[in-house]
């Protein structure tokens, strides 16, 4: 993890002069985190994680002049991620909500039985897609809600209930 002053630094030198290795030393700070949160986010497909993430660090790329920093880089990272998932999500299932219980089962459907059979899949599968970010910011990436409030764009009562609504699912979940 890159302290405040090198992230500033490595953001300065790829928006003063274009420089790619700086925004390389950013994608190696972060891109085992993001690749993370994005597997998760897409209940284990390797596939699509790698197309998110590849989508994410070039839209950070091309929009990096647009980085203000009033948020850390990290947060800005994980707003893109989650706005790519968000658009593959609607471009590929158009009529799902992603508050619906339903529409995880596009993915369960095509997994493996040994993912199946892991605890915390089984547990995230039965999360909404939001329930599923707010779990995997909040638990995973430690991040406090204030952030996640930042990366979803969602109210701040609205991230507490779907950790709550979370919790109890996947307590459900996790019991049968």
């Amino acid at each position: 993890m890159l302290s405040t002053v090198e992230e500033l630094k490595l953001i300065a030198r790829c928006i003063a002069s274009d420089d790619r290795d700086a925004f390389g030393k950013l994608v190696e700070a972060y891109q085992d985190s993001l690749r993370r949160y994005l597997l998760n986010l897409t209940l284990g497909d390797a596939c699509l994680t790698d197309d998110l993430a590849q989508e994410t660090f070039i839209k950070a790329w091309a929009s990096i002049r647009s980085f203000k920093g009033l948020a850390k880089f990290r947060t800005w990272l994980f707003r893109i991620a989650w706005n790519e998932y968000i658009s593959y999500r609607r471009r590929e299932h158009p009529t799902d909500d992603l508050d619906s219980p339903g529409v995880n089962s596009a993915y369960t459907d095509c997994h493996s039985a040994t993912e199946a059979n892991m605890d915390v899949q089984v547990a995230l599968k039965a999360l909404s897609a939001k329930e599923r970010t707010v779990v995997l910011l909040f638990y995973l990436e430690e991040m406090p809600v204030k952030k996640v409030v930042e990366i979803t764009g969602m109210p701040e009562g609205t991230v507490k209930v779907y950790l709550k609504r979370a919790r109890e699912k996947m307590a459900i979940a996790l019991s049968n």
